[in-house]
């Protein structure tokens, strides 16, 4: 039997007959392949130049939502933000959990618990299934506040993409399945500047990139010094030059 919270979950992720569809400029010829761009919130410094270019190209994306720390010194959830994500929901990007509170899941603590904590040293906690679901659905129904248009799928992603099978199970019983990305997917925004240039970075993305693969990057990283966002454009374009499109995640996912 459903939960409360599950149902709930449920009513939230409708997604529309357009879910999963590729949107491209370019579509007047046949795709080379189909890529599926997620963004996590981040930092969120290159949010708008990272916006801006993917309506320029036309492109879609799965936007996974945490309540985190911004460049504003605010949080990616609070009112300010509701002009950006109406935005990016009317552009036609769709939308998913990725945890309120951006903590980290290690390990079970026994059947039913799972252990959850923040790197940040905000504290630390063992979840139940309902307390898990709340966790989940809290992002989603911020943001649906903020942007009620918003296309929201039954899909999660945990922080680093580290799970437990116990919070795997609990998820599903919430009616959410967690979403990570392929092993060529990994755009790595996320490292260091020095070792992994943008020049490097831009290189090996559009040559290991192959069609299905699940792409993952943020709205911006605080330690990294030489923004990833500045050669998005570049990638994105890179890639439609060699045939692909790009798709938000279909409502079951991506393996």
């Amino acid at each position: 039997m459903p939960t409360r919270r599950a149902l709930g979950l449920a009513a939230l992720a409708l997604p529309t007959a357009a879910a999963g569809q590729p949107a491209s400029p370019r579509l007047a010829r046949a795709c080379a392949g189909t890529v599926y761009l997620t963004i996590d919130t981040g930092w969120a410094r290159e949010a708008e130049t990272i916006a801006a270019a993917m309506a320029r190209h036309g492109i879609v994306a799965t936007l996974f939502v945490a309540h985190e720390p911004t460049f504003r010194g605010d949080r990616s959830l609070d009112p300010g933000w509701g002009p950006f994500w109406r935005a990016r929901a009317a552009e036609g990007h769709a939308f998913a959990s990725h945890t309120w509170r951006h903590w980290y899941f290690r390990g079970d603590a026994g059947p039913g618990r799972t252990s959850y904590l923040s790197n940040r040293g905000e504290g630390r906690e063992v979840l139940d299934g309902p307390a898990l679901c709340a966790e989940l659905a809290r992002p989603v129904e911020a943001l649906r506040a903020l942007a009620p248009q918003a296309r929201i799928l039954p899909l999660w992603r945990a922080p680093g993409g580290i799970v437990t099978p116990g919070a795997l199970r609990m998820a599903e019983a919430c009616g959410l399945r967690h979403q990570g990305w392929t092993a060529q997917g990994f755009l790595g925004d996320e490292l260091d500047s020095a070792a992994s240039p943008n020049a490097a970075l831009l290189r090996r993305n559009l040559a290991r990139i192959r069609d299905g693969e699940v792409l993952v990057m943020h709205w911006g990283v605080r330690s990294r010094r030489e923004p990833f966002g500045l050669i998005f454009e570049a990638l994105v374009t890179g890639l439609l030059d060699r045939g692909f499109c790009f798709a938000t995640l279909p409502a079951q996912g991506k393996t």
